[in-house]
C-alpha cells in the first residue's frame, strides 16, 4: 500500500536565494520504502542581459579590485546561470542524507536495504520526518518546484 505523505508545489524568486523551505510530515509506520520525487523549472536563465548584470554584480562583490575588470571582460565564461535547489532528509533521530545535485528532476528513495546515493539506507522509523529544500541560487524571475513523497509499506 502506498501512502502519499507530501504533495506540494511552490514558486520562489531571487529574493529566496540562500534560504531553506522545510516540509515536515509524520510517518505512521516503521519500515517499508520512502519515495521522493522532486523537480524545479526553469533550470537556466535565458535572459542574456539579466545574466550579464547578475554576473557583473557577483564579480563586483567577490573579485579583488585589481582583477575585476579582467574578470568582467570574460563575463560570458560564467554562462549559463542556473537555478540550484537541493534537498536533504532528516528522520526522527537525525540526518538521513542529502541530494545536493544539479539535476532539476530527481527520483529518490530510502529503504532498509538500499537508498539513492547521498541518502542513508536503514529502516524507516515512525515519527516526524523533515525534507528541506535549500535554495542555493534562484536567478530567474520565477522558479516553480514540485515535491511528492510516498511511503510504500510493503517494501523491504
Amino acid at each position: 500500500m502506498n501512502t502519499l505523505l507530501v504533495n506540494v508545489q511552490g514558486a520562489v524568486t531571487p529574493e529566496c536565494s540562500k534560504t531553506h523551505i522545510a516540509y515536515r510530515f509524520f510517518l505512521a509506520k516503521t519500515g517499508g520504502r520512502m519515495k521522493i520525487d522532486f523537480s524545479y523549472s526553469p533550470k537556466n536563465l535565458e535572459d542574456g542581459a539579466k545574466a550579464k548584470m547578475l554576473i557583473e554584480q557577483g564579480l563586483d562583490r567577490y573579485v579583488e579590485d585589481e582583477l575585476r575588470e579582467q574578470a568582467k571582460s570574460k563575463w560570458q565564461s560564467y554562462l549559463p546561470l542556473k537555478n540550484l535547489i537541493t534537498l536533504s532528509v532528516d528522520d526522527p533521530f537525525g540526518h538521513r542524507g542529502a541530494a545536493h545535485r544539479h539535476d532539476p528532476e530527481q527520483h529518490l528513495f530510502i529503504s532498509g536495504l538500499e537508498s539513492s546515493p547521498g541518502l542513508s539506507e536503514g529502516a524507516l522509523q515512525a515519527g516526524m520526518w523533515t525534507v528541506t529544500l535549500s535554495l542555493h541560487a534562484v536567478v530567474t524571475d520565477d522558479c516553480r518546484y514540485s515535491l511528492q513523497i510516498w511511503h510504500e509499506e510493503d517494501h523491504g
